[in-house]
C-alpha cells in the first residue's frame, strides 16, 4: 500500500476560495482518477512563525513531481495538491522566529508539493540563499539533483580518486549532476546514453567516455568500446539496463540505486553480488535530509558553494511559461528531456 503524506499547512487544503485582496495563480490536482488539475486562483499564504514567503521565479519539473501529480509515485500527497519540489525565487515575507534571511534575498528551496504556484510559504530549514546574479531556470533545478547524486556518489557509493564511475540515463538532471560530481571526486566518469543529442550533452557535461545504447543493449555497447569493469554504477533508470550494468562491476562495487526512470523495477541476480563481492545501495535523498539532517545540511553546502564558484552548473534543457505546466509535465515524464526542465513564473506585485 502506498504512503501517504499530507500537505503542508501553506497550501491549499479545500476548494479554492480567495479570502483576501492578495491572491496567486497556483497548479491544483483536485483528483487523481480521473485526473483533474488546472491552474486556479488562491489567496497568497501567510508564513509562519518559522516559514519563509517566497515569491517564485522558478521552479523544477521532475520525472517525480510528473508521477506524483497523478497520483502515481510511491507516495501519494492528500488532495488537493499542488505539484512541485524545488524552486527559486526572492523573500517576500518572513516569520517572527526566521534568522539568516531577509526580505528581497534570492534563494532556492525544496517543498515536496507546492512549487507550482507565484508564492510559496516553507519551513526556514528548506531554504538556501543563492550568490548573485543566478539564471532563476538554472537556480530553481540545482539542489535536488546535486545534492541526490552528491549523496548518492559521496554518502553511499564512497566514490574516491582514481575510481570508474558508470552513469546511466546520464543526459538526465542527476546523471548530469553526477557526471559532474564525478569528475570532481577525481573519477573516470563513463556514460551511458541513447541517441545523439543525449550523448554531446553527456559530453559536455564532462564524461571522459560516453557509449550509446540505443542501437544494442548496455553489454554488447561496453563490448564493442572494450571497456574494463568500473567501480561504482550510479543508476537512475532501472529496467534491463540495471541488471546489465550490475555485471559491468569489478570486485567490490557498488550499484547505486536512485529511481527507476525506465519505468521498470529491475530483478538483479543476487549471485552476482556474491561472485563479486558486490554491493546493491539504494539511494534515499528525501529519508536522509530527516533522519540526518546535520550531514544534509553539510552536503548543501558543499554543493552551494561548487556552484556559487562556478564548479558546476544546471543544465535546463527546456523553460515553459506557467500556463504550459502540462506541456512541462507531459516532457518529464517522456524520457526525452536533456537536462532539467523549468518552469518559469512571475507573481503579482
Amino acid at each position: 500500500m502506498r504512503s501517504r503524506k499530507k500537505n503542508p499547512p501553506e497550501l491549499l487544503s479545500g476548494p479554492v476560495a480567495v479570502q483576501s485582496e492578495r491572491t496567486m495563480r497556483a497548479v491544483v490536482v483536485r483528483s487523481f482518477a480521473p485526473l483533474r488539475m488546472a491552474l486556479e486562483e488562491a489567496s497568497v499564504p501567510d508564513p509562519g512563525a518559522t516559514e519563509i514567503r517566497i515569491r517564485v521565479r522558478a521552479c523544477g519539473v521532475s520525472f517525480v513531481d510528473a508521477l506524483t501529480a497523478r497520483g502515481e509515485y510511491q507516495v501519494t500527497p492528500d488532495l488537493p495538491y499542488v505539484p512541485g519540489s524545488e524552486c527559486a525565487g526572492i523573500i517576500d515575507a518572513i516569520g517572527p522566529d526566521v534568522a539568516g534571511f531577509r526580505v528581497g534575498d534570492a534563494v532556492c528551496a525544496l517543498a515536496w508539493g507546492g512549487p507550482f504556484a507565484e508564492y510559496l510559504c516553507v519551513d526556514q530549514d528548506a531554504v538556501a540563499l543563492l550568490p548573485p546574479g543566478v539564471e532563476w531556470a538554472e537556480a530553481a533545478v540545482l539542489r535536488v539533483a546535486y545534492t541526490t547524486a552528491w549523496h548518492a556518489l559521496k554518502d553511499r557509493g564512497a566514490l574516491a580518486a582514481g575510481e570508474r564511475l558508470l552513469v546511466l540515463g546520464a543526459a538526465g538532471s542527476v546523471g548530469q549532476a553526477a557526471i559532474e560530481l564525478g569528475k570532481i571526486l577525481g573519477a573516470t566518469v563513463i556514460a551511458a546514453v541513447r541517441g545523439e543529442a543525449k550523448r554531446a550533452a553527456a559530453l559536455a557535461a564532462g564524461a571522459d567516455t560516453v557509449i550509446d545504447i540505443s542501437g544494442c543493449g548496455l553489454r554488447e555497447a561496453w563490448e564493442q568500446a572494450g571497456l574494463s569493469p568500473v567501480d561504482v554504477v550510479l543508476d537512475p533508470v532501472g529496467g534491463d539496463v540495471s541488471d546489465a550494468a550490475f555485471r559491468l562491476l569489478g570486485w567490490g562495487g557498488r550499484h547505486l540505486v536512485v529511481g527507476f526512470a525506465g519505468g521498470a523495477i529491475p530483478a538483479i541476480k543476487a549471485n552476482i553480488a556474491l561472485l563479486k563481492g558486490a554491493s546493491l545501495v539504494g539511494v534515499n535523498v528525501g529519508r536522509f535530509n530527516k533522519i540526518a539532517p546535520v550531514q544534509a545540511a553539510a552536503n548543501l553546502a558543499k554543493i552551494m558553494s561548487l556552484y556559487a564558484a562556478g564548479e558546476i552548473r544546471p543544465r535546463v534543457g527546456a523553460c515553459f511559461t506557467m500556463e504550459a505546466y502540462q506541456e512541462a509535465l507531459d516532457l518529464a515524464s517522456s524520457g526525452k528531456a536533456i537536462g532539467r526542465i523549468a518552469l518559469m513564473m512571475d507573481a503579482k506585485d
